[in-house]
């Protein structure tokens, strides 16, 4: 099926965004120190702002737009230029608004310059295009060589401390060069505009009705960096930010259904097909169930190996972190389906944006004081509460459309099926010697676990599986 190749496709390019700096971190984290590694995350969550207000929410809009008219391919190519054009004026703007920043700024200046590289990039991705056709196969592809390459330049060039804005040069030119990629592929499948029929601002109002989301999750998930560096010190937003990334990880395979799932259900949505979007929906959000909740307890039971191992014996504060995080996994999973999956494709932008923001004022508000009383473990545990608020909402708006018991009907199988795995998992973690031979074992022996725990269960996971089978057979 379509859909599953296009599950792994945007799996693969979800890990190959962040799988960058972390197949390189146990090396970047011993070479550049928790300082190296807090300046890269603190210079790139103030970039983060720039780079929002410069694609004002042209991403997911533009997805759901060329998933709207994919089959029109005049329509679809004079829509493509349309967005395209402006989302080269606001990047613009933003880089212009960024060099003022820049004026005003003198301790980590050059450091920002060379994040700014993100900024341009921006200005060339066109991943929505392809993302809204369910065209994944280009995307991933063409960026596994960019990124195999920057992996080969860090362990080449990045020797010392003093090599830290190298390091972030190398990131972020390999993100432009990644997105410019992607451009000769247009050839084949957007035909030239009709220039004085182009109306590209006439996509600039919707787009910001997307826009106020997308501030709103930038918010929990940049300004505590930022926070933390003002509030704690810039090592403080290292831990977060290394914390935060191997998390952000594991999730790259459980929201990947999200990214899939917006154009097929958009698509499903504009002609009328309910009945099969409900579908879709409760098996996705099963399916998340039962890769989120043993990830979560997973990370949670090997987090104090992990840490020290992975990240170095200076990153051992981080394994507290993982296990606050943990949950979050969980959290994001139920959020990505009912928003990403539901509410924005079939035109409910209101009720998404409303959800973001009140996860995004809960955590500017819980950030302050928990900075202050536990410094980065506050942070994450603001993080932890604005998500649990996020999916809370998004349940209570969606009660009407969506059956909460269909949407639950396997969680209680999963959770159980996962605290036998992690209480397991854990007393082998803490009992024994820290190496890799044993965290491996621990992983495979949790797998198997969990595995065997949901082949006595028989949650609704397994027919959803048989019933593919059936299918490709």
């Amino acid at each position: 099926m379509q859909i599953i190749k296009n599950y792994f496709y945007t799996a693969g390019y979800n890990l190959l965004i962040l799988l960058t700096p972390l197949l390189t971190v146990p090396y970047i984290s011993r070479v550049l120190g928790p300082t190296g590694v807090g300046i890269n995350a603190t210079t790139n969550s103030v970039i983060t702002y720039f780079l929002l207000f410069g694609t004002v929410g042209i991403t997911i809009y533009g997805n759901r737009e060329i998933a709207f008219i994919r089959d029109n391919r005049q329509h679809r190519s004079q829509t493509f230029w349309e967005i395209e054009i402006l989302q080269l004026i606001t990047i613009s703007c933003a880089y212009m608004a960024f060099l003022v920043f820049l004026a005003f700024e003198h301790q980590l200046r050059l450091y920002f310059f060379y994040q700014s590289f993100y900024i341009i990039a921006g200005a060339f991705d066109i991943s929505w295009y392809f993302m809204g056709l369910e065209d994944f196969k280009k995307t991933v592809l063409r960026n596994t060589l960019v990124k195999l390459a920057s992996i080969i330049a860090i362990f080449v060039f990045i020797k010392t401390r003093q090599d830290t804005g190298l390091y972030i040069l190398i990131l972020a030119s390999s993100q432009l060069l990644g997105n410019l990629t992607l451009w000769p592929y247009l050839r084949h499948s957007v035909e030239r505009p009709h220039w004085h029929h182009l109306r590209p601002l006439k996509h600039f109002r919707p787009s910001l009705a997307l826009f106020v989301p997308q501030i709103a999750i930038t918010i929990y998930l940049a300004l505590n960096k930022t926070m933390l560096w003002q509030l704690d010190s810039v090592t403080a937003a290292g831990f977060y930010d290394y914390s935060d990334k191997l998390i952000k990880l594991v999730l790259a395979l459980v929201t990947a259904t999200g990214t899939v799932m917006l154009p097929h259900i958009a698509n499903l949505f504009i002609k009328n097909q309910l009945t099969k979007v409900k579908r879709y929906l409760y098996m996705s959000f099963d399916f998340v169930l039962c890769i989120a909740i043993p990830t979560a307890f997973g990370i949670a039971a090997v987090a104090t190996t992990l840490a020290p191992l992975f990240f170095g014996s200076a990153f051992t504060a981080v394994d507290h972190l993982l296990m606050i995080e943990a949950p979050v996994i969980i959290l994001i999973g139920m959020s990505n389906v009912l928003g990403q999956q539901f509410l924005l494709p079939t035109r409910q932008t209101k009720a998404y944006t409303l959800s973001v923001t009140i996860g995004a004022v809960v955590n500017v508000l819980c950030n302050i004081p928990l900075i202050l009383l536990w410094g980065v473990q506050g942070a994450m545990l603001a993080t932890l509460i604005s998500e649990i608020c996020v999916t809370g909402y998004q349940l209570i708006v969606t009660r009407h459309d969506l059956q909460v018991r269909q949407l639950f009907a396997g969680s209680h199988k999963y959770l159980g099926a996962g605290i036998i795995m992690f209480i397991v998992v854990y007393h082998l973690n803490v009992n024994m010697a820290t190496s890799y031979p044993n965290l491996i074992l621990q992983i495979v022996l949790g797998s198997l676990i969990y595995i065997g725990c949901l082949m006595l269960l028989q949650p609704p996971v397994l027919n959803s599986i048989a019933q593919l089978k059936s299918r490709l057979q």
